[in-house]
């Protein structure tokens, strides 16, 4: 049996958006290690010999609290020692972050999910955990009154009712079947950390997979488009932002609102825009067409302070925190409007800002342009990707062909 094993106070390799660095316990164990994060973090040249250095902020407090953090895991494996117990680096984590084996608290256990994720600057990721978990409590609350709600209570009978209880509330199978999603995904992450059991999990018998919704329409047709943008919006000049934004993305190749809020003027070169994309970290090269540039100089005046092209971020120095927090602000209050657009310009389509993105493609396609040039200007990594986006129009196409045989 072997149970002696080293425990250091590290610092992360990997930076943080903000420049800074995680720091974590690290246990070594038979040649392995096993790095838990401490929730703090600084900078590398503030950092030496298990302690922060001047002039990290909080100097005193934080290396107290690394001090007892790590008097607490050599507590962990002093207690192994001393029942001659062996032990795993999960266990030992497991004690450390004193989670009781296969009984934690599930709303504990996203709530420290959700705390890394933010930690990690993956703020979107945090937000979309952060609505499934409100959205479950209730249900929880709604069905158990103020019961703690363990691991060992998500039964699929448990999940089944969570769905019929979504559905009451109006929530589409998509919506649905993304709750689900989620609530799997941190079902499986306590499993890799050894919290919960394999033998507990829900999910071999209530299938996510069932949950099929009908794909909505979320490309305009070519007299659709044409009515949105010849839409006489003189008496609503509120509406104009939205407008803007759509017709901006439309014509830059479907650029995506995040791309959009990001963009910088530096970006503009000889009449060109040239930016990465967030998401794909795709490289784009994009001319402006007189309609894109005629938007641009519309804010010109609204960001003489800003390095940004349009009035999204308001400012050069904001938070990543910040930048969640207007990215979705502003995209709620730009789709909400979009609606509005849609009413006026006589269009029974919901739109929202990615309807652009999908119009762009399909109204190309109409026009005669091929699936392969489509797939390089929207800059997908395969044809696949965009024959999803026209799959609508390759329905269209293909009953209008169906129909000839009532001419015979």
């Amino acid at each position: 049996m072997n149970n002696q094993a080293t425990i250091k106070v590290v610092m992360g390799s990997k930076p943080l958006s903000d420049g800074k660095y995680l720091v974590y316990i690290r246990i070594t164990k038979n040649r392995k290690k096993k790095e838990i994060s401490l929730s703090l973090k600084g900078s590398k040249e503030h950092f030496i010999g298990e302690q922060f250095t001047k002039p990290h902020p909080n100097l005193k407090i934080e290396n107290e609290l690394i001090l007892k953090l790590k008097q607490k895991a050599l507590s962990v494996i002093r207690n192994f020692q001393l029942n001659d117990e062996d032990f795993t680096l999960d266990e030992f984590e497991r004690k450390f972050r004193g989670i009781p084996e296969f009984n934690q608290n599930f709303f504990d256990f996203i709530n420290e999910i959700i705390t890394e994720l933010e930690q990690s600057n993956r703020l979107g990721n945090a937000r979309a955990y952060k609505e499934v978990k409100d959205s479950l409590q209730k249900f929880v609350h709604h069905s158990f009154g103020s019961k703690i709600f363990m691991f060992k209570d998500l039964t699929p009978e448990l999940l089944e009712k969570y769905e019929v209880y979504l559905r009451s509330k109006g929530n589409a199978v998509g919506g649905i079947a993304f709750k689900m999603r989620e609530i799997r995904a941190v079902f499986n992450k306590a499993i890799d950390r050894k919290i919960v059991s394999q033998e507990n999990y829900p999910f071999k018998f209530y299938k996510v997979s069932k949950l099929k919704a009908t794909p909505n329409k979320r490309a305009l047709t070519v007299d659709d488009f044409k009515k949105i943008k010849n839409v006489d919006l003189s008496a609503t000049p509120s509406l104009l932002e939205a407008y803007h934004y759509f017709m901006f993305s439309f014509y830059t190749r479907g650029m995506n609102f995040v791309d959009m809020m990001l963009l910088k003027k530096s970006d503009i070169i000889n009449g060109r825009i040239v930016y990465t994309r967030a998401k794909t970290k795709g490289r784009f090269n994009i001319e402006i067409v007189e309609v894109a540039q005629e938007i641009i100089d519309y804010y010109k005046d609204k960001t003489l302070n800003s390095s940004y092209v349009f009035p999204i971020l308001l400012s050069d120095n904001l938070t990543p925190q910040q930048i969640e927090h207007r990215k979705h602000k502003v995209l709620s209050r730009v789709n909400k409007k979009l609606g509005d657009i849609a009413k006026l310009a006589g269009v029974d389509v919901h739109i929202t800002s990615y309807v652009a993105r999908h119009s762009f493609a399909t109204i190309l396609k109409k026009t005669g342009t091929s699936t392969d040039i489509i797939s390089e200007l929207m800059g997908h990594s395969n044809v696949q990707i965009t024959m999803t986006y026209l799959k609508e129009f390759e329905n269209e196409e293909l009953d209008n062909a169906n129909r000839t045989l009532l001419d015979l």
